[in-house]
């Protein structure tokens, strides 16, 4: 029988996530696909950033620490990250006051705004705020240590200046999604943060597109039922495992 290519890509992350490497040929007998079909596979998902080629198949890239720089990430997953955002601002109201952390899924969302919504956004990004204020969005940037990979504002000062803020909704980037671990991200400076802001909001929406799922980061964000996820195009083994521990809005293609 044979698999759909987001079934068959999700079967080469959790092999490299585990084992560390995949061979090839493994990829098509589990998946029953052509050596030409699991080749553009493995180059597609090298070009997402999620494996480094080798001779034969691939092997895992990222550590639990590790972090692409936002000029990198921005380029990856563009279209799925822009049906993404939409969906997301979708749960926005007038007059909500809302808040956007400094991931590139929530910079997706900015130029999808309406600035006649009267909306007041706090955020820890600083290349979201200068966005936001291009388009005439009342815009309040946090303080605090900034990080020059990601252009994120984080530190104590950072949490203490959110502590101030009550929010109708928040709206966060994430780096795994795992039913035993729930959300995490590399930076313990960035989990906090994230963390916080979903504490001084009434609803939390967390941005992952289908591949964050199943994968784990160092530090940890918090529980699964947190936050609505919304994301793109989940496998059914994939939607049968989440939806159980979580809201899920998912973009329908």
């Amino acid at each position: 029988m044979k698999v759909l290519t987001e079934e068959r890509q999700q079967y080469i992350l959790n092999t490299i996530r585990f084992k560390g490497i995949i061979k090839i040929k493994d990829i098509c007998s589990k998946t029953n696909c052509s050596e030409s079909t699991a080749r553009r596979d493995l180059q597609q998902l090298e070009e997402q950033g999620e494996l480094l080629r080798v001779h034969g198949g691939a092997k895992y890239m990222n550590s639990l620490q590790e972090e692409p720089a936002m000029n990198d990430k921005v380029s990856r997953n563009v279209d799925a990250k822009d049906r993404i955002a939409q969906q997301a601002v979708a749960n926005i109201q007038v007059d909500d006051v809302i808040y956007l952390d400094a991931g590139t899924s929530t910079l997706a969302m900015i130029h999808h705004l309406n600035p006649g919504y009267n909306l007041r956004v706090v955020t820890n990004g600083v290349v979201h705020a200068s966005a936001l204020a291009d388009m005439g969005i009342k815009t309040y940037l946090l303080g605090g240590n900034l990080k020059g990979t990601t252009k994120a504002v984080i530190g104590p000062e950072a949490v203490k200046s959110l502590q101030e803020y009550r929010f109708n909704k928040v709206f966060l980037g994430i780096n795994g999604v795992h039913p035993k671990f729930g959300l995490t991200t590399p930076d313990p400076d960035e989990a906090v943060v994230k963390k916080t802001a979903i504490a001084q909001s009434e609803e939390s929406f967390i941005l992952a597109d289908y591949t964050k799922f199943d994968h784990v980061s160092f530090a940890r964000v918090g529980d699964l039922a947190s936050a609505t996820i919304v994301t793109d195009q989940l496998t059914p083994t994939l939607a049968e495992q989440y939806q159980p521990l979580t809201t899920i809005q998912e973009v329908k293609s």
